[in-house]
Formats: structure tokens, sequence, C-alpha cells
């Protein structure tokens, strides 16, 4: 690693260093010596890897390396075969639009809906935008994707809920079937969820990793009578910190077991996203709030929650259909014409 030494510029902390004859500085985050000098290192590291024959491929590493214990590195953990496997070897600032569209066009002849491309892509340009803020890549290009999907709107009536509760399965199983409908949790957020973001005094369940976050998609919500009942049992046999375990171990996927009780149940088109989206289509037909819904469900602003949800509530745009009812008498409007 290069020379450097530390400074001062503005009231805030810098670090310098020599390049090609010239002089480089770089404004730190830190406040305190210790926290500068850790990121001053940082800083030179991500320099030098600049300076070297950046490949996407390493970019992407980087990248999962400091967002290292979010949710979303453990799915770009999984995506990095197929999209590294095409990018990887090209250097971040020359991939095109053109390399976009062999990728879109090699996944679909591989059966790859377009949504997990869309997704895939969308990983692809999060890197490349977080290279360019930290100045490892001079610019981010960009990123062509297939059109977004239309939500998938499979959500289970009262009845499939009753029918795939009586199904026979695992308890650890049932309880995140359980989890997931009561809170509105992503199926990532109910594996990740520790028994001490359970409070059973307060009756609440904080869906959240921190106070701080990740937050998209979380929310602290209350427990209902049954989440309480389902959870307290588990409590009372717990081996490991996590709600939800098997055998002694935190669950990394509950997708073999759901997916063997929905074939007993004989349930189609189910998914354990769709418990999540079940919870908001029942609160939206309930006519509660949208800015409720909207805060249970832990999304960014209300007009997520309209966009999807509102169109289940019960009195849904029927002032709008009432306006337009021209089959009725209507008053008059204005003067008479003479």
């Amino acid at each position: 690693m290069r020379e450097f030494r530390l400074g001062w510029l503005k009231g805030r902390r810098t670090v310098n260093w020599e390049e090609d004859g010239q002089r480089r500085r770089f404004r730190l985050e830190a406040v305190d010596d210790a926290a500068a000098l850790a990121e001053a290192v940082t800083v030179m590291q991500r320099e030098e890897g600049r300076a070297a024959d950046l490949t996407t491929a390493r970019l992407w590493d980087l990248y999962c390396a400091e967002k290292v214990g979010r949710p979303v590195v453990t799915t770009m953990g999984h995506e990095r075969k197929s999209v590294i496997a095409f990018f990887g070897a090209i250097p971040p600032e020359d991939i095109t639009t053109e390399h976009c569209r062999s990728y879109t066009a090699e996944r679909r002849a591989a059966g790859i809906k377009d949504g997990t491309i869309w997704t895939q892509l969308g990983h692809l340009k999060i890197v490349l935008n977080w290279g360019e803020k930290k100045r490892l890549i001079d610019w981010s290009p960009p990123i062509e994707r297939p059109a977004k999907p239309a939500p998938k709107d499979r959500y289970l009536s009262e009845a499939e809920i009753q029918r795939l509760l009586d199904t026979e399965m695992s308890p650890h199983i049932r309880l995140a079937i359980i989890l997931m409908l009561s809170t509105a949790a992503r199926p990532e957020a109910a594996l990740e969820l520790t028994w001490d973001r359970v409070d059973f005094e307060g009756g609440w369940v904080d869906l959240r990793l921190s106070a701080e976050g990740p937050r998209k998609g979380r929310a602290r919500v209350p427990m209902n009578s049954g989440l309480r009942a389902a959870l307290t049992t588990a409590h009372q046999a717990r081996l490991t910190g996590h709600v939800i375990e098997y055998n002694g171990k935190p669950v990394k996927s509950v997708k073999t077991g759901f997916y063997n009780a929905v074939k007993k149940s004989g349930i189609e088109g189910l998914t354990p996203h769709v418990l999540r989206h079940t919870a908001g289509v029942h609160m939206a037909a309930a006519g509660l709030l949208m800015q409720r819904i909207s805060q249970y469900m832990g999304h960014s602003s209300t007009r997520v929650t309209e966009r999807v949800y509102a169109r289940y509530a019960p009195d849904h745009m029927r002032e709008e259909a009432a306006v337009l009812d021209f089959t009725k008498p209507r008053a008059v409007i204005g003067r008479e014409s003479k």
C-alpha cells in the first residue's frame, strides 16, 4: 500500500497521498483519529484496487464484503454464479446495453423468468452505483432490464388459510406460516427473527434486525392472540436464539417443508411470499386505513401500499363510480339556459 498521511480541511479529516507526482486528497467521514485511520486504510485499499484492472466480479465482491450481514448480500450470493459468469470478466465501465440484452436473452433461453432477470440486473446496477460513489470507477453505465412484471395477484381466502393450517406439517413450518400471516413478514424476516425481539410482556414482535434497519418490508408489530399462543409454545421448547428452528439449529429456508405442506393441502399457486400478500389483502378488505396498513407492512410510503392494496378496500372508488351513474335523475347545476 502506498504511503499516506492524515490531514484536515475545513474541519474535516482527510487522507493525503502522492500519485504520479501529484498530491491527492480524500475527505473522510470519521471524526476521531482511530476511526479516521481505519477509514483511510480502506480508502487506500480501494484506490489501489481502482488502479488495478478492476473487473465486475471484483467490484461485486467488494460490495458484498462491505455490506456483509445484510439480507441482500445473501441473495446476491445466490445470484453471483449467473451474473458473474456473464459479466465477471468485463471492466465495469465497459458494460453496454448490448451486454444487458444478451444476458436477458441467455437467461430467458435457460427458462429464467423476467422477474428474476430484472432483480439480478438491478443488483448489478446497485454494485455499479456503489462503485462510482466509492470512486472505484469513474461512472456507472446504464443497465437495461426487461420490463418489471406486474405483481402476482395470488392470495389466500380465509377458507384456504384454514385448510392450510389444518394440514399436517412440521411444527417449525406451522410456526413460520402463522408468523408470516400474522405479521406480514417476508420469509427472510421470519427466519431471521430472534427471541430477543419478541416482547411477550408488551405484546410486540420486532421484525427489524436493529433500530437502525434494515427496514424495507419490516416493522415492529403487535402480536395477536393466535400468534402469541404459537410463540409461547415455541419459546418453551426453544433450543436456539432463533424463533424458527429445527433440530436445534436455526432454519435457513422453509421451502422444502412449506411446499410439502402445500402439496398435502391441495392448494395451488402458493409460495411463501403469497402469505405476506395475503396479510395485506385481508387488512385492506377489512377497510383499514392505507396509512396503517403501510406502517404494519413496513412500506417506504403509503403510495406503495395504495398501488398494491387499495383496490381490495371495500369502498375503493365507489364514490367515483356513483358520480358516473348517469341512469339516475341528476340535479341541475347552474342557471337555466335562456
